[in-house]
């Protein structure tokens, strides 16, 4: 017998349930409220439907999408119609038209989630992912040939990704997606696209205003070591955040300035940190020396969060889970590969695949909450 080919739990009674949450119905409203004329067309529900489609069953045109509403009896009635594939680039279109109307609807989406989920967004890592482009970025047309005058995908440009498996790390064309990703709950809770010539490190403090204007007031942020710049440290202490971020191997690492103070009785042992001084306290290891203790500003090399205290190393190893949101969204949810050229497409490819993710995260929160309601 043959096995169904449908990702299990995905399913018309589950895309209905989405198109029914308030958050993708003030959507809904909200796009409606820009049909003042012409023919009526398909139902902007429809349409929407059409989108959650695209991202729940991971499939990477609007061609496939339509292709598997007109064949699944219970798609075509949980929306209502089969709509066409052009239909679907017209609502692109007005997708990019209204993005304020998209905004806002993935603000409620967070909030929403964020009452269901206390804590969330607490304590984050932020890291960028590779979106090869759908265009040959290459100079030349041939090998020795003529030097290549028009790409396909203009806005796209070069940059570099590290190794993952079996792949070899080396230049890419394309974009980057830089995003915060709760490390408790796995979601993605802010991101941007980018082109892939853009370092991880300057979008970080754009990313982390993003991540607050979401809702989210992060204690710390998990990054790797391609974030250790004192710009990443500085934009951290500017809004109250303690970044957990590894040393690259600098002059001032080379010549150990950045190990605890020391004295003639040992190593000086960590007593805490205060934000509002901006320094972390240390202490003599005998208490003989005088003053006993001292009090070290935060810096680069002596981050609120001592590289050597437990709590570093436990919040580092937290930092996998945006690696592996990175890994689920391309993988389970379609976001690669890109099949739309153009920055401002390849970002509402963006924003639709992340939009279907926490709506589904939602649902599934909320279904838990009623079993335990009804427990």
């Amino acid at each position: 017998m043959a096995g169904t080919t449908v990702p299990p739990g995905r399913d018309a009674t589950r895309l209905s349930s989405l198109l029914a949450s308030p958050e993708v119905k003030t959507l809904i409203a909200d796009l409606e409220a820009t049909r003042w004329t012409g023919r009526p067309g398909y139902p902007i529900r429809a349409m929407v439907g059409m989108a959650l489609v695209k991202s729940l069953y991971a499939l990477p045109t609007w061609a496939r999408v339509a292709a598997l509403v007109r064949e699944h009896a219970g798609l075509r009635d949980a929306l209502g119609c089969a709509p066409s594939v052009y239909a679907c680039y017209r609502f692109t279109v007005k997708l990019r038209e209204n993005d304020d109307a998209l905004a806002r609807c993935i603000d409620m989406v967070l909030g929403s989630l964020h009452d269901e989920t206390p804590g969330m967004g607490e304590h984050v890592a932020i890291d960028a992912s590779d979106l090869p482009a759908y265009a040959n970025g290459q100079r030349f047309l041939s090998k020795n040939g003529a030097e290549r005058t028009r790409y396909s995908d203009p806005d796209a440009s070069w940059g570099h990704r590290s190794a993952i498996s079996t792949r070899k790390g080396g230049g890419f064309y394309g974009y980057k997606v830089h995003a915060a990703v709760c490390t408790t709950t796995g979601l993605p809770l802010a991101w941007q696209v980018e082109t892939a010539r853009t370092h991880e490190a300057s979008l970080a403090a754009r990313v982390l205003d993003a991540t607050a204007a979401h809702g989210f007031t992060p204690e710390t942020v998990a990054l790797d070591k391609g974030y250790d710049v004192t710009p990443v440290y500085d934009a951290c202490a500017a809004r109250g955040v303690r970044p957990i971020v590894p040393l690259r191997q600098t002059p001032a690492v080379k010549a150990g300035r950045d190990k605890p103070p020391t004295c003639e009785h040992g190593t000086w042992t960590f007593a805490g940190s205060d934000a509002t001084r901006d320094a972390s306290k240390w202490r003599c290891p005998t208490a003989e020396c005088q003053p006993a203790s001292r009090w070290v500003k935060a810096d680069r090399l002596h981050p609120l969060v001592p590289r050597e205290s437990k709590r570093f190393k436990t919040l580092y190893h937290q930092r996998g889970a945006v690696e592996r949101e990175f890994g689920r969204l391309k993988h389970e949810w379609a976001l690669l590969p890109i099949r739309v050229r153009r920055i401002e497409r390849v970002r509402l490819h963006a924003d639709l695949t992340i939009l279907g993710r926490l709506a589904m995260a939602l649902d599934a929160a909320r279904q838990q909450s009623a079993l335990g309601a009804a427990a």
